[in-house]
């Protein structure tokens, strides 16, 4: 039987000490502020944006929300997000993924001032990733290197299986894990012989969105499986890309869907934005 990790409480304890420095910053003045936009009335989008919210108020993080309509311009947009860069009570900015179609992503997050980029999707923070020299880590793969810091699992030296190459968890999380000095392998739709590398891996990180994808043949005895994957079952229930109930008896430790890396992103997000907070009020050392 593995080691059931419990990212709730992993996430709750992240957030508490968050939460810690953030009251000590306020002794000093110093309040962090977070802005939240939201385009559109995407429903999933609307949950994840009113968790963040949550999240904030319990760390005592100020948040404000920019609600705009579905046929807002990209001009207006980008207007809004200049305004936010400027503004010294926001110390970070967060514009909900995905946009409506007729609006560039790209030229929105490139907007986005480097110093207020807490979900590090900035090009130029993504490079800081890339070579180790980083304020900002995108929040699910910075929860996943919680995860394993926090459950007691060495990365140097192991075989790390990524499978899933998003810029969004699966570049970066390679990066992490290879910055730790774990030894690599990134897998994807033409990846051959997948169930032999994934076989292979001491802590197999799963973020290819397919339910129930990695199954227990394609898990090595023992290995740490972190599940990524926020999908919904042929039942309409919730589950991960990994079939959990056939993978937990062979693993050594994993993630449950839910309440596994989901509360880690909320969590790491918080810590960004403190950190965002420091570095503008001069509490760390500036970047380069």
């Amino acid at each position: 039987m593995a080691t059931i990790i419990d990212g709730k409480a992993i996430a709750a304890a992240v957030r508490a000490d968050v939460a810690a420095d953030v009251a000590a910053l306020k002794e000093k003045g110093i309040v962090p502020g977070l802005a939240v936009i939201i385009v559109g009335s995407d429903p999933a989008s609307r949950v994840y944006v009113n968790n963040k919210k949550k999240a904030c108020a319990e760390a005592g993080i100020y948040s404000e929300e920019f609600a705009l309509p579905e046929d807002t311009t990209q001009d207006e947009l980008l207007a809004l997000v200049e305004s936010l860069n400027n503004r010294s009570d926001i110390n970070g900015i967060l514009c909900q993924l995905p946009l409506p179609a007729h609006l560039e992503e790209k030229a929105v997050i490139e907007a986005i001032s480097l110093r207020k980029d807490v979900d590090a999707f900035h090009a130029a923070n993504v490079g800081h990733i890339m070579i180790g020299d980083y304020h900002f880590l995108p929040c699910t793969p910075a929860g996943v290197m919680e995860l394993l810091h926090r459950t007691g699992v060495e990365v140097a030296g192991k075989n790390c299986v990524v499978v899933g190459r998003s810029n969004i968890v699966g570049k970066p999380m390679a990066m992490l894990l290879l910055h730790e000095n774990g030894t690599v392998t990134i897998c994807h739709s033409k990846t051959q012989d997948l169930q032999g590398i994934c076989r292979n891996a001491d802590i197999l990180v799963a973020a290819v969105g397919r339910p129930k994808f990695i199954t227990a043949d394609m898990v090595k005895p023992g290995a740490a499986v972190i599940d990524v994957g926020m999908n919904r079952d042929e039942n309409g229930k919730l589950c991960g890309d990994v079939d959990y109930a056939a993978v937990e008896p062979v693993a050594g430790c994993i993630t449950p869907v839910p309440g596994g890396v989901g509360p880690m992103t909320i969590a790491m997000l918080m810590k960004n934005t403190l950190m965002a907070a420091k570095l503008q009020n001069a509490l760390l050392i500036k970047e380069k």
